[in-house]
């Protein structure tokens, strides 16, 4: 495993890998188009909010959250958006470490039929399977997320 490991560290050392930044094609595709419209379906003013905060550190992961996450993932019928949003907001409040990811996922809940009541009873149900600690961090992003969003009326 050592000579392994060694193996590898040269070829990415020597091939320059380690020194090399990829860069997407910025050309806007169908994919892109198609997981643009869903992002705002969804997420809204949130998710734009994030691709916008990525330009000047890392343009090319908004385009792969854009594009694969919602182009491909998201864009899939099998289930719908709401179904879709209760799932992420158990596996972001099971994760624990998430909180804004978590904020803009019950914002996306809200936005796609989800009611508060329905969010609390998520995080109740995430406290049997990840833990009180990530149960009540969930709730109160909730509680914040519910707090910002009436003082935009």
């Amino acid at each position: 495993m050592k000579y392994l490991t060694i193996l590898v560290f040269a070829f990415i050392t020597m091939s320059g890998y380690s020194q090399k930044q990829i860069k997407m094609d910025s050309t806007k595709t169908e994919r892109f188009n198609k997981g643009w419209d869903k992002l705002k379906e969804i997420d809204g003013e949130a998710g734009t909010s994030v691709i916008e905060s990525l330009k000047d550190i890392s343009p090319d992961l908004g385009v792969y959250i854009i594009e694969y996450g919602f182009g491909d993932v998201y864009s899939r019928n099998i289930l719908d958006n709401r179904t879709k949003e209760i799932a992420v907001v158990a596996a972001l409040t099971a994760m624990g470490n998430a909180e804004p990811q978590l904020k803009v996922h019950i914002n996306a809940a809200l936005n796609v039929g989800v009611t508060s009541e329905e969010i609390s009873e998520i995080m109740i149900l995430m406290s049997l399977y990840s833990g009180f600690p990530s149960a009540l961090n969930g709730t109160f992003a909730l509680k914040e997320v519910l707090k910002e969003r009436e003082s935009e009326k």
